[in-house]
Parts: structure tokens; sequence; C-alpha cells
């Protein structure tokens, strides 16, 4: 029986894939014209075609004054990176059976494949019943036994109980509510049932789209209709098709009546990595390769046969350009990448991050960027521009509402212009950090791996001379995030001598095996890319490595006092002086002193960032070697830290001079300009009270 193209794509279970149709009625595009913006255009009538699979190109909205479908404006075409929040009108119409609502409706490993319904009358199973208008969540579908069940639970007073349903179940199921907020990218993807409409009303419209087909201010209701893309294979074609569900055609499945092998078999790089070991090497032609200028993929082009000699797991790198806005760019590093690594500083936001970045390797040096004031006498008070050396993490007693409490602290000796004070920061410090780079070394990737801790900073110092464009030369900064295992095929092209990693989930390419023999040769040179990924990608990413991870524990709340605390109290100190003391008096005066002060703090936080960076850059584009005269660092300090460091730094005579100590006495000049303007405004005060008193 014949049915339009959008019907037949709603009404396809993705699990009966692939399907042969044929056109009943074609179309046929006015001119000689066979393809729009890659779609097929012009299908003869009795054209055959392999549908091998389907997915959402785009959304047709229709704005409706209620939540009914009868009331509805013109439609409107919605791309899928649509910005905007938006919540999900409950479906009225009932499914009749759980067959009919896995075959409907998406299920999933995640949140968001995880839908709700309630029946409208109690249903009962061997050792529970359901009662009725009670929430069932669908978990996961699954076959016991060769039968085909769906994984659910319920709740009840707090306590989760699962069960099972089989698809043969009947009654009178609907859709709950949902009080969860998706992007549109989400919806589509998940909650949109196939042969039904969604109705969903924006919550949070953002304005950043420069064309936005909305109303202004639009707070209604809208109907999503979503348009297939679907792709498949032709007859006598060789290549692979891509043609809108929407397109106003008549097919008919007649898949009983033909051979499927006797169209194209295109192969997905998924396809060929299921195979098993024992069939590589292989020969492929490829039959839709992939977009991009870089190499091997310009070498990937339709027609071209490839040698696809094994497949395997290797190990990247994950990194993300340093940068203050969102706008990261994101890479995978090959663990072969022969361009060399300078360290940058890196920032911590708490005292609890110092402890996670210390190391027994190395000692962590750090100044801060961000005053606090300690409600305790024990513990240390920072002002901006103090230095320590880290230590490790301890317990220690304070004084808490007339009793002594046992808290965490983190050790750590404070740098003076000639001595060490050994000092206590609470663990639940909200400051601010920046580290003291000492290390001049340049460093390859797997070294870098082996000796730090990641995350970790670095910025290329000498790009990496194989690569014709090496695209983390340019960036001013990278974190390294984390190793991680990923799957590649190695594969190989007639008339080139080299063989190339192309990644396996990430290369949107198709290929057809050949019955060709392979002339495997002895050893094959291996060249690997850096491979810039996509935001959305990079997520993807971490979320697979991080699945098993468990999270870092949390840091300790801060304790909360009793009564205010005096304006202009100091804690007792061991080592003091007057300049000590009187900016202590500058770190607790800013909550109630004149806003410049408060600004000025600011300022030289801002400031001590970009200064760190500014000389980093500076001497890496100069190349030169720089003396440093550390005027703040003096005596003790470079003894120390150079015993640590003992045995690790290497002469080179164009190894980069760190200048970051140089940073640290542009802080203190600028603080104690502020300190002078400080003190100044406290003397006008203190004449001006004296004056009201006489």
């Amino acid at each position: 029986m014949a049915s339009t193209l959008t019907k037949f794509i709603h009404s396809l279970d993705p699990r009966t894939l692939p399907r042969v149709l044929q056109i009943q009625s074609g179309i046929y595009f006015q001119g000689s014209i066979y393809e729009m913006f890659g779609n097929e255009c012009c299908l003869p009538t009795g054209e055959l075609i392999k549908v091998t699979g389907f997915k959402i190109n785009k959304i047709i909205a229709s704005i409706c004054e209620s939540n009914e479908d009868s009331q509805c404006s013109a439609r409107i075409e919605l791309p899928l990176n649509f910005p905007g929040l938006c919540k999900i009108v409950s479906d009225k119409t009932p499914y009749h059976s759980i067959e009919e609502i896995t075959r409907k409706v998406s299920i999933g490993p995640t949140r968001l494949g995880h839908p709700c319904f309630y029946c409208n009358e109690d249903v009962k199973l061997a050792n529970l019943t359901i009662k009725q208008g009670e929430q069932i969540m669908f978990n996961s579908v699954e076959e016991v036994n060769g039968t085909l069940t769906v994984n659910c639970g319920v709740v009840r007073d707090n306590q989760s109980h699962s069960f099972t349903l089989p698809l043969s179940q009947e009654g009178e199921f609907y859709e709950c509510e949902d009080d969860h907020i998706y992007t549109l990218k989400e919806i589509v993807e998940w909650k949109i049932p196939r042969s039904r409409n969604r109705i969903v009303k924006f919550t949070n419209m953002l304005h950043t789209w420069d064309s936005n087909p909305l109303p202004e201010n639009f707070d209604g209701c809208l109907i999503l209709a979503p348009i297939y893309e679907v792709q498949g294979v032709m007859k006598f074609r060789r290549d692979i098709v891509h043609i809108l569900s929407d397109l106003d055609i008549e097919v008919k499945d007649v898949t009983d009546c033909y051979d499927i092998n006797c169209f194209l078999q295109p192969l997905s790089m998924e396809d060929v990595f299921e195979r098993t070991s024992k069939e590589f090497p292989m020969v492929a032609e490829v039959i839709e390769g992939p977009i991009g200028r870089q190499l091997p993929y310009n070498l990937l082009c339709p027609g071209k046969e490839i040698v696809i000699h094994k497949k395997y797991q290797a190990t990247r790198i994950l990194a993300s350009e340093i940068r203050s806005d969102s706008h990261k760019r994101h890479f995978l590093i090959p663990t072969s990448y022969k361009g060399k690594f300078k360290r940058r500083p890196r920032e911590f936001p708490t005292a609890y991050d110092l402890e996670i970045a210390r190391s027994d390797k190395e000692q962590l040096h750090v100044v801060a960027t961000k005053a606090f004031d300690s409600p305790h006498e024990e513990l240390f008070s920072v002002s901006v521009g103090d230095q320590f050396l880290v230590h490790q993490c301890q317990t220690g007693e304070v004084l808490y509402q007339g009793r002594k409490k046992v808290i965490d602290v983190l050790a750590c000796e404070q740098i003076l212009s000639e001595a060490y004070k050994e000092v206590l920061l609470p663990m639940y410090m909200e400051g601010g950090f920046v580290e003291v780079i000492h290390d001049k070394r340049q460093y390859q990737l797997s070294e870098l791996c082996k000796e730090f801790r990641l995350p970790f900073n670095v910025k290329v110092s000498v790009r990496d001379l194989s690569i014709e464009e090496d695209v983390l030369a340019a960036m001013p900064g990278l974190q390294l995030e984390e190793e991680i295992t990923d799957s590649y095929l190695l594969i190989s092209s007639a008339g080139n001598p080299d063989s190339w990693e192309i990644p396996v989930y990430r290369l949107n390419m198709s290929v057809q095996l050949l019955s060709k023999p392979v002339e495997e040769t002895a050893s094959i040179p291996t060249r690997t890319i850096v491979e810039e990924i996509s935001e959305e990608q990079y997520y993807m990413v971490r979320r697979f490595e991080n699945q098993a991870l468990h999270p870092p524990p949390r840091p300790p709340k801060k304790p909360t006092t009793q009564g205010p605390t005096s304006l202009l109290t100091m804690p007792e100190q061991s080592v003091s002086d007057e300049p000590k003391a009187l900016k202590n008096l500058c770190v607790d005066t800013p909550k109630t002193l004149c806003s410049d002060q408060a600004a000025a703090v600011s300022e030289l936080q801002v400031s001590c960032q970009n200064d760190f960076v500014h000389q980093e850059d500076e001497d890496d584009m100069t190349g030169t070697a720089t003396l440093v005269d550390s005027s703040v660092i003096k005596g003790p300090i470079n003894n120390r830290l150079l015993k640590c460091g003992a045995g690790k730094e290497q002469k080179d005579k164009h190894a980069y001079e760190c200048v970051d100590e140089n940073v640290i006495e542009n802080i203190r000049k600028k603080f104690q300009e502020s300190t002078v303007h400080n003190k100044t405004y406290l003397l006008k005060k203190e004449r001006e009270e004296t004056s009201k008193t006489e």
C-alpha cells in the first residue's frame, strides 16, 4: 500500500532497517538541476531506494494560541541550534500498549531517555501492583529469554522499586507532566515521539540570535513537527543520496520482493570497526568522504581506494585553549606530537585547589591575587601580593563560639623579605592564587604526562616541524586536561607510502568493501594529526571517559561566625613590622572605606593575572634568554626552590628564562600606592572626628 514519504518515515521503526522503497508517484524539479542544497529533488516513478537511516534535519514550528493543535498560525522553520530553553507540554493522546511506547518514544541510558507514563487503571504484576495514576519511569529495553521487556521503576515513600513490563502489556498509558527544562536540540533528539507532534513552551528566550523568526517577547506555545533527512542508496548509483521527508512523493515498501544485497553496501567507520581483527587488512572504496582540507581528509575523496590495515585503541591528550570567555577551542593531541612545551602559571580559586595541585616532586609556590580576612585569630589573613610555599593539609584548633573546634587547614610558609613564616590557611578559604613558575625547561608531551598531574597549563615553545600547519603553536596557552583512550583505524591510500590514524566515532565517512587482495608491506610509517573537536564532541569525550570515575570530595564549608567582628581587628602574628601591619589594616577596611580602595583591590587581581600572561607571551615571542633580578624573592627562597628541583633543570643555551618573579614586584608597588592612599584617608577621618569632638 502506497503512502507519502512523511507518513512512512514517521511510522518506520529504526530496528527494521534497511528497507527497500519503490517510488509510486515521483517528482521532477523544473530545469536541469538534480540536487538542491545537497538533497535529492528529482525522483522518477519506479525508482528503487534502499533506506539505510534517517535523522531529524530541521523543525517546522507553528505558533498556537492554546495547547490545542487546531488553533495554530503559519509555519516557521527553526534550526536545531536555535537558542532558548523550553518545557514540554504533556501529550493528552494515550498509548494503548507498552509495545507502542517503545516503538514511538526514545528510551535510552541517560536522563533524557527515561520517559514517565501513568496508566488510568491498575496494572497487576506477579509481585507488584502499579496503582492507577502512579508514575512509571521507563529506563531501558532489553531481551530476556528471547522476549523483549522494559525495565521500569516507581518511587514509593522515597524508595525505588524496579520491575519489568512485557511489550504485550496493554492499557491506556498517558505521558506524565515534565517539569524539566530542555534545549530545542535535546527535545528533537529525545522528546518528539514518532508519528506525533510535540507542543513546547519557551521559558527563556536567549537574545543572541540575529534573525529570530518568532515574534518579539513571544510567550506562547509552539507545535513542533520534525522534518527528517532520509539516507539511502539507489540500485544503479554508487553514492549515498539524502532525501527530505517532506518531499511530495508516494512510496511503497517492497523489501520482501527484492534482494537487499544487490544494492550498494555502504559501511560507516563504526561498522568497519565492529569487524573482527582477522578480517583486516581490507581494501575499500570511499563512497562518502569527510569534509576538510587537512591531511589525510583531503585524500579520502569519493571513489578513492584505500587499505584499512587494522583497528586498535590509541591514547590522546585532551587539551583546551586557555581563555577567559567560553569560546574555547578543544584538541585531541597524539602522544607522538613532536613539539615542545613550556609551563604556564596555573590559577587556583580556593585553598582546597592548592591542596589538590601540590606535589611531592616540586614545591608549589603561589602569590595571592585576592584578599581574605580570617574570622579566627589562629588562622592567617591573606593580602593581595602575599607569597606562599604550600606544604600539606592538616588539622588545627580554632576558637568557635567559645569552644575549641578542630578543622582542616593548609599548612604553608609565607615568604617575607628575609625570612619565612609558618601560617595556616583554612581549607574553606575563598581567595585567589596564581602559580609562580621557576622551571625553565622545555618538555615533550610524554614527559609532561609522566612527571606532572593533569590538568596542567602549558604553551607550545617549539612547534612540531613534521606538521605542515601546527594549530597548537598559535594558541596563547593550553590546559592539558586528561588522557583518554579512543578507537582508531589505520589506513593508507595508493600512491602514498604513509599510513594515517583516523578516528572511528568522529569521522563522517562511508566506504564499500572490495574483493581485492592486499599487499602488506613489512613496515609502514604511521602519521598522526592534532584533531580539533567541537564543543559537543568535547563533552561527549569527557562524559565517556569519566563515567567510571568518582567525583572529588567537596571542599569543607566556611563556618558561620556569631556577632559582628571589629573592623580594624588585626590578628596576632609572630613576625610583624610596620608595612605588614599596615597591609593587614588595608585588607580589613575595604568593606566600609571609600570605593576607590575597593576598586584598587579589584584592579590588582586583574592586573596580576594579566601581567603573568603578558610577561609569559613577551618571553615566548622574543625567544631570547632574560636574566631576572629577583628583588622580591631573596635569600632562602631561591635556595629552597632550587633544592626541590635539583637534578631536573637542564642547561640549554636556547632555554626560555622565566620572568614571573618580576610581576610580584609590580603587584607590591601597586598595592603600596593604594596603602598610602588608605592611610591618608584614615588620618583624615581621624582628624574630622577629633574636630567634631572639640
